[in-house]
């Protein structure tokens, strides 16, 4: 395989991205705690990097490809290629509500959401003809409405736990995401061998878990 950069995320999907770079034999072990650059075959090199970055390095080059959620590729809108579903970290997410005020949705007044995702958000109400003021969050959402920062949440969910432990009652879908692995639109052409042998040996991978 030609010599590539692959980044690949810190968080929730970084044990299932180190056992398929495993599974294809592009990395040894797990890597060391703290690690960001670990030597690849042939010459290659993996980056760890925290998921909102993985899509700058891809786009700018700095890794030729990289493993990301669905959820930061709506939300980002890169300039990258998607080459695969690799099928693990599957979400949704989805918009919530404090228990027994689920006929917010339904109702016409302004919302006050707040989301890590204010694109796909933003999206989400313009299509559904609802005005929203977007209000952006990085720690734990489902503590906006409790304060009363916000009327609804965004976010993404896997089991719900957690939004019933905060007493929030799911009202509707706005998208479903899985890990994706993406290329840098240069790569695509100039190592086109390499990228090619990363996705064939990704593709039986995959179908493997």
């Amino acid at each position: 395989m030609e010599p590539l950069t692959l980044a690949i995320p810190t968080g929730r999907l970084f044990p299932e991205a180190v056992a398929l770079l495993q599974r294809l034999r592009l990395l040894d072990a797990p890597p060391p705690e703290r690690a960001l650059v670990l030597p690849g075959p042939e010459g290659g090199r993996i980056l760890v990097a925290k998921p909102l970055d993985i899509l700058t390095y891809v786009e700018h080059g700095a890794a030729d490809a990289g493993i990301v959620g669905q959820d930061l590729l709506l939300e980002q809108e890169a300039d990258v290629y998607e080459l695969a579903d690799l099928g693990f970290g599957a979400c949704r997410a989805v918009v919530a509500v404090p228990a027994g005020r689920e006929a917010l949705l339904a109702g016409s007044a302004p919302l006050r959401v707040a989301t890590r995702y204010p694109r796909v958000t933003a999206r989400f109400f313009e299509q559904a003809r609802r005005p929203v003021e977007v209000i952006v969050l990085h720690g734990a959402l489902e503590l906006a409405p409790q304060v009363g920062l916000a009327d609804a949440i965004v976010d993404l969910v896997m089991t719900g736990r957690t939004l019933r432990a905060n007493r929030l009652v799911e009202v509707a879908e706005v998208f479903r995401s899985t890990a994706r692995l993406v290329v840098n639109r240069v790569s695509l052409r100039l190592k086109a061998p390499g990228v090619r042998a990363l996705l064939e040996a990704v593709a039986p991978a995959v179908q493997a878990t």
